[in-house]
Protein backbone atom coordinates (compact mmCIF):
# COMPACT_ATOMS: atom_id res chain seq x y z
CA UNK A 1 0.00 0.00 0.00
CA UNK A 2 0.81 3.52 -0.38
CA UNK A 3 2.61 5.12 2.87
CA UNK A 4 1.09 8.42 2.79
CA UNK A 5 -2.44 9.67 2.15
CA UNK A 6 -3.68 8.16 -0.96
CA UNK A 7 -7.50 9.54 -1.05
CA UNK A 8 -5.97 13.08 -0.44
CA UNK A 9 -3.58 12.61 -3.26
CA UNK A 10 -5.71 11.26 -5.50
CA UNK A 11 -8.43 14.13 -5.64
CA UNK A 12 -5.64 16.57 -5.89
CA UNK A 13 -4.31 15.79 -9.66
CA UNK A 14 -0.91 16.40 -10.72
CA UNK A 15 -0.64 18.56 -13.81
CA UNK A 16 3.15 19.00 -15.67
CA UNK A 17 1.56 20.18 -19.00
CA UNK A 18 3.05 23.86 -18.91
CA UNK A 19 1.91 25.95 -21.95
CA UNK A 20 1.31 23.55 -23.88
CA UNK A 21 4.44 21.53 -23.60
CA UNK A 22 3.61 18.02 -21.80
CA UNK A 23 6.41 17.57 -19.68
CA UNK A 24 7.02 14.00 -17.49
CA UNK A 25 9.67 11.90 -16.50
CA UNK A 26 10.92 7.85 -16.98
CA UNK A 27 10.88 5.71 -14.17
CA UNK A 28 14.83 5.12 -14.73
CA UNK A 29 15.12 8.22 -12.88
CA UNK A 30 14.34 6.16 -9.30
CA UNK A 31 16.68 3.59 -10.48
CA UNK A 32 19.03 3.93 -7.28
CA UNK A 33 16.27 3.64 -4.51
CA UNK A 34 13.34 1.26 -3.97
CA UNK A 35 10.57 1.89 -6.51
CA UNK A 36 7.77 -0.51 -7.12
CA UNK A 37 4.43 0.21 -8.44
CA UNK A 38 2.89 2.13 -5.89
CA UNK A 39 6.54 3.82 -4.50
CA UNK A 40 6.57 5.16 -8.20
CA UNK A 41 3.13 6.44 -8.03
CA UNK A 42 4.21 8.45 -4.86
CA UNK A 43 7.41 9.78 -6.09
CA UNK A 44 5.83 11.27 -9.24
CA UNK A 45 2.50 12.55 -7.36
CA UNK A 46 5.33 14.22 -5.07
CA UNK A 47 6.55 16.24 -8.20
CA UNK A 48 3.27 16.74 -10.03
CA UNK A 49 3.77 15.02 -12.99
CA UNK A 50 0.78 13.33 -14.66
CA UNK A 51 3.23 11.47 -17.54
CA UNK A 52 5.15 8.83 -17.82
CA UNK A 53 7.40 6.66 -19.42
CA UNK A 54 7.47 3.20 -17.46
CA UNK A 55 10.71 0.90 -17.35
CA UNK A 56 11.59 -2.11 -15.25
CA UNK A 57 9.39 -1.00 -12.47
CA UNK A 58 6.43 -2.40 -15.02
CA UNK A 59 7.29 -6.22 -15.35
CA UNK A 60 9.52 -6.24 -11.98
CA UNK A 61 6.55 -5.00 -9.73
CA UNK A 62 4.23 -7.63 -11.11
CA UNK A 63 6.49 -10.52 -10.34
CA UNK A 64 8.17 -11.64 -13.18
CA UNK A 65 11.14 -14.19 -12.11
CA UNK A 66 14.87 -12.43 -11.82
CA UNK A 67 17.43 -13.54 -13.36
CA UNK A 68 20.98 -14.35 -11.99
CA UNK A 69 23.01 -11.19 -11.19
CA UNK A 70 25.22 -9.32 -13.53
CA UNK A 71 28.96 -10.77 -14.11
CA UNK A 72 31.04 -7.85 -12.81
CA UNK A 73 33.05 -6.65 -15.84
CA UNK A 74 36.49 -7.44 -15.72
CA UNK A 75 35.65 -10.45 -13.37
CA UNK A 76 38.18 -13.20 -13.46
CA UNK A 77 35.99 -15.74 -14.33
CA UNK A 78 36.81 -19.57 -14.48
CA UNK A 79 35.35 -21.46 -17.64
CA UNK A 80 32.91 -23.93 -15.27
CA UNK A 81 31.79 -20.36 -14.10
CA UNK A 82 30.95 -18.87 -17.47
CA UNK A 83 29.13 -21.52 -18.44
CA UNK A 84 26.97 -21.83 -15.24
CA UNK A 85 26.34 -18.16 -15.56
CA UNK A 86 25.32 -18.72 -19.04
CA UNK A 87 23.23 -21.56 -18.58
CA UNK A 88 21.42 -19.71 -15.51
CA UNK A 89 20.74 -16.78 -18.05
CA UNK A 90 19.74 -19.06 -19.89
CA UNK A 91 17.27 -20.87 -17.51
CA UNK A 92 16.28 -17.02 -16.16
CA UNK A 93 15.25 -16.03 -19.84
CA UNK A 94 13.30 -18.96 -20.64
CA UNK A 95 11.34 -18.43 -17.60
CA UNK A 96 10.22 -14.79 -17.76
CA UNK A 97 8.89 -16.15 -21.24
CA UNK A 98 6.62 -18.54 -20.21
CA UNK A 99 5.54 -15.62 -17.57
CA UNK A 100 5.31 -13.05 -19.70
CA UNK A 101 3.04 -15.63 -22.13
CA UNK A 102 1.09 -16.55 -19.03
CA UNK A 103 0.01 -12.95 -17.47
CA UNK A 104 -3.12 -12.21 -17.69
CA UNK A 105 -3.63 -8.66 -19.29
CA UNK A 106 -5.71 -7.88 -16.43
CA UNK A 107 -2.70 -7.20 -14.37
CA UNK A 108 -1.82 -4.16 -16.81
CA UNK A 109 -5.06 -2.84 -16.43
CA UNK A 110 -5.58 -3.07 -13.40
CA UNK A 111 -1.93 -0.83 -13.16
CA UNK A 112 -3.82 1.53 -15.40
CA UNK A 113 -6.68 2.14 -13.31
CA UNK A 114 -4.47 2.60 -10.30
CA UNK A 115 -2.38 5.24 -11.93
CA UNK A 116 -5.25 7.03 -13.74
CA UNK A 117 -7.19 7.37 -10.83
CA UNK A 118 -4.56 9.28 -9.78
CA UNK A 119 -4.14 11.75 -12.57
CA UNK A 120 -1.00 10.00 -14.15
CA UNK A 121 -1.29 8.86 -17.38
CA UNK A 122 1.35 5.98 -18.74
CA UNK A 123 2.52 7.66 -22.25
CA UNK A 124 5.40 4.97 -22.83
CA UNK A 125 6.20 1.14 -22.08
CA UNK A 126 10.17 0.26 -22.15
CA UNK A 127 9.84 -3.18 -22.85
CA UNK A 128 13.16 -3.12 -24.52
CA UNK A 129 11.98 -5.85 -26.47
CA UNK A 130 13.68 -6.28 -29.69
CA UNK A 131 15.58 -9.24 -28.74
CA UNK A 132 12.59 -10.98 -27.24
CA UNK A 133 10.51 -13.57 -29.03
CA UNK A 134 7.48 -12.65 -31.62
CA UNK A 135 5.42 -13.79 -28.97
CA UNK A 136 6.38 -11.67 -26.75
CA UNK A 137 6.95 -8.94 -28.84
CA UNK A 138 2.82 -9.22 -29.26
CA UNK A 139 2.81 -9.22 -25.45
CA UNK A 140 4.46 -6.04 -24.80
CA UNK A 141 2.25 -4.29 -27.63
CA UNK A 142 -1.03 -5.49 -26.05
CA UNK A 143 0.19 -4.84 -22.96
CA UNK A 144 1.26 -1.78 -23.69
CA UNK A 145 -2.41 -0.68 -25.63
CA UNK A 146 -3.96 -2.21 -22.25
CA UNK A 147 -1.98 0.65 -20.08
CA UNK A 148 -3.07 3.25 -22.26
CA UNK A 149 0.72 3.78 -24.23
CA UNK A 150 1.02 5.21 -27.81
CA UNK A 151 4.04 2.91 -28.08
CA UNK A 152 7.54 0.85 -27.16
CA UNK A 153 10.93 2.56 -26.78
CA UNK A 154 13.86 0.39 -27.27
CA UNK A 155 17.44 1.61 -27.66
CA UNK A 156 18.02 2.11 -31.60
CA UNK A 157 19.54 -0.05 -33.31
CA UNK A 158 19.34 -1.28 -36.92
CA UNK A 159 17.98 -5.18 -36.36
CA UNK A 160 15.44 -3.13 -33.65
CA UNK A 161 14.20 -0.57 -36.29
CA UNK A 162 13.68 -3.51 -38.76
CA UNK A 163 11.58 -5.75 -36.37
CA UNK A 164 10.07 -3.55 -33.91
CA UNK A 165 8.09 -1.00 -36.33
CA UNK A 166 6.23 -4.69 -38.05
CA UNK A 167 4.60 -5.14 -34.48
CA UNK A 168 3.76 -1.74 -33.83
CA UNK A 169 2.36 -1.82 -37.18
CA UNK A 170 -0.23 -4.58 -36.24
CA UNK A 171 -1.00 -3.47 -32.81
CA UNK A 172 -1.84 0.02 -34.37
CA UNK A 173 0.85 1.99 -31.69
CA UNK A 174 4.48 3.20 -32.38
CA UNK A 175 7.91 1.80 -32.24
CA UNK A 176 9.99 4.27 -31.08
CA UNK A 177 14.13 4.09 -30.58
CA UNK A 178 15.85 5.80 -27.95
CA UNK A 179 19.64 7.38 -29.41
CA UNK A 180 22.59 7.60 -26.94
CA UNK A 181 25.81 9.00 -29.27
CA UNK A 182 24.46 7.45 -32.08
CA UNK A 183 24.42 10.68 -33.97
CA UNK A 184 28.78 11.57 -33.93
CA UNK A 185 29.31 8.01 -34.98
CA UNK A 186 30.14 8.19 -38.88
CA UNK A 187 27.65 6.21 -41.00
CA UNK A 188 24.88 6.26 -38.61
CA UNK A 189 21.71 6.62 -40.64
CA UNK A 190 18.53 7.82 -38.79
CA UNK A 191 16.30 7.88 -41.78
CA UNK A 192 16.98 4.75 -42.89
CA UNK A 193 16.35 3.32 -39.83
CA UNK A 194 13.12 5.05 -39.33
CA UNK A 195 12.29 4.28 -42.87
CA UNK A 196 12.10 0.62 -42.10
CA UNK A 197 8.40 0.95 -40.95
CA UNK A 198 5.44 3.74 -40.87
CA UNK A 199 5.17 3.31 -37.02
CA UNK A 200 9.16 4.27 -36.35
CA UNK A 201 9.73 6.35 -34.17
CA UNK A 202 12.87 8.91 -32.63
CA UNK A 203 12.99 9.22 -29.15
CA UNK A 204 15.82 12.07 -28.87
CA UNK A 205 18.07 11.86 -26.07
CA UNK A 206 18.95 15.92 -26.20
CA UNK A 207 21.70 15.32 -23.12
CA UNK A 208 23.44 12.92 -24.86
CA UNK A 209 22.83 14.29 -28.60
CA UNK A 210 24.30 17.62 -27.29
CA UNK A 211 27.18 16.02 -24.95
CA UNK A 212 28.41 13.51 -28.19
CA UNK A 213 28.27 16.03 -31.26
CA UNK A 214 28.38 19.20 -29.31
CA UNK A 215 25.67 20.15 -31.84
CA UNK A 216 22.17 21.95 -31.11
CA UNK A 217 19.47 19.45 -29.96
CA UNK A 218 17.06 21.96 -32.06
CA UNK A 219 18.65 21.21 -35.53
CA UNK A 220 17.23 17.51 -35.50
CA UNK A 221 14.26 18.38 -33.64
CA UNK A 222 13.08 20.95 -36.22
CA UNK A 223 13.65 18.63 -39.13
CA UNK A 224 12.30 15.54 -37.71
CA UNK A 225 9.91 16.94 -35.30
CA UNK A 226 6.86 14.84 -37.09
CA UNK A 227 8.89 11.76 -35.76
CA UNK A 228 9.89 12.65 -32.41
CA UNK A 229 6.95 11.89 -30.13
CA UNK A 230 8.77 12.41 -27.10
CA UNK A 231 12.27 13.25 -25.99
CA UNK A 232 14.81 12.69 -22.87
CA UNK A 233 15.57 15.68 -21.38
CA UNK A 234 18.72 16.05 -19.33
CA UNK A 235 21.82 18.51 -19.05
CA UNK A 236 25.25 17.35 -20.15
CA UNK A 237 28.43 18.82 -20.61
CA UNK A 238 29.90 19.54 -24.59
CA UNK A 239 32.43 16.64 -26.14
CA UNK A 240 35.23 19.50 -25.42
CA UNK A 241 34.85 20.06 -21.96
CA UNK A 242 38.48 20.64 -20.75
CA UNK A 243 37.99 18.19 -17.06
CA UNK A 244 34.39 15.87 -17.81
CA UNK A 245 33.63 16.24 -21.52
CA UNK A 246 30.13 14.64 -22.35
CA UNK A 247 28.96 14.41 -18.51
CA UNK A 248 25.61 14.51 -17.19
CA UNK A 249 25.28 17.37 -14.78
CA UNK A 250 21.89 18.65 -12.53
CA UNK A 251 20.01 20.56 -14.48
CA UNK A 252 21.43 24.41 -15.32
CA UNK A 253 25.01 22.59 -14.38
CA UNK A 254 25.48 22.01 -17.82
CA UNK A 255 25.90 23.17 -21.45
CA UNK A 256 23.12 21.59 -22.92
CA UNK A 257 20.31 24.13 -24.38
CA UNK A 258 17.04 23.67 -22.39
CA UNK A 259 16.03 26.71 -22.55
CA UNK A 260 15.91 26.64 -26.23
CA UNK A 261 14.35 22.90 -26.58
CA UNK A 262 11.37 23.94 -24.53
CA UNK A 263 10.55 27.43 -25.80
CA UNK A 264 10.96 26.01 -29.16
CA UNK A 265 8.26 23.63 -28.00
CA UNK A 266 6.34 25.99 -26.21
CA UNK A 267 6.38 27.79 -29.68
CA UNK A 268 5.17 25.24 -32.23
CA UNK A 269 3.09 23.39 -29.79
CA UNK A 270 4.31 20.09 -31.43
CA UNK A 271 3.02 16.96 -29.44
CA UNK A 272 6.31 16.36 -28.09
CA UNK A 273 6.40 14.87 -24.77
CA UNK A 274 9.17 15.90 -22.59
CA UNK A 275 10.44 13.27 -20.15
CA UNK A 276 13.36 13.94 -17.13
CA UNK A 277 16.06 11.69 -17.35
CA UNK A 278 18.41 11.67 -14.62
CA UNK A 279 21.49 10.04 -14.64
CA UNK A 280 23.93 12.17 -12.76
CA UNK A 281 25.15 11.18 -8.98
CA UNK A 282 22.66 12.18 -6.69
CA UNK A 283 21.14 11.46 -2.97
CA UNK A 284 17.71 11.66 -3.42
CA UNK A 285 16.18 11.58 -7.22
CA UNK A 286 12.45 12.02 -5.82
CA UNK A 287 13.83 15.85 -4.51
CA UNK A 288 15.75 15.88 -7.66
CA UNK A 289 13.30 15.18 -10.21
CA UNK A 290 10.73 17.90 -8.38
CA UNK A 291 14.16 20.64 -8.69
CA UNK A 292 14.22 19.35 -12.59
CA UNK A 293 10.43 19.56 -13.10
CA UNK A 294 10.61 23.32 -11.45
CA UNK A 295 13.60 24.65 -13.77
CA UNK A 296 11.47 23.68 -16.45
CA UNK A 297 8.49 24.98 -15.52
CA UNK A 298 9.97 28.32 -14.92
CA UNK A 299 11.18 28.38 -18.18
CA UNK A 300 7.75 27.85 -19.99
CA UNK A 301 5.81 29.84 -17.51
Amino acid sequence: MLPFNYSFAASKKPNSKVAGVQLGLTTYSYRTIPHNLDEVLEYVLKADVNALEMRLVLEEGLGIPQGPPRMRRGANLTDKEKEEHAEAVKAAREAQRQWRLSLPMQKYADVRKMYNKAGVDIHIAKFAPASWSDEELDYAYEAANVLGAYGITDEASVAACKRMGKFAEKHNSLAIYHTHGQFSEPGFDIDTMLGYSSANRLNLDVGHYYGSTGRHPNEIIEKYHDKIPMIHMKDKTGPNHPTMPNTSVPFGEGSTPISDILLLLKKTQWPIDVFIELEYKMEDPVKEVVKCMDYMRNILE
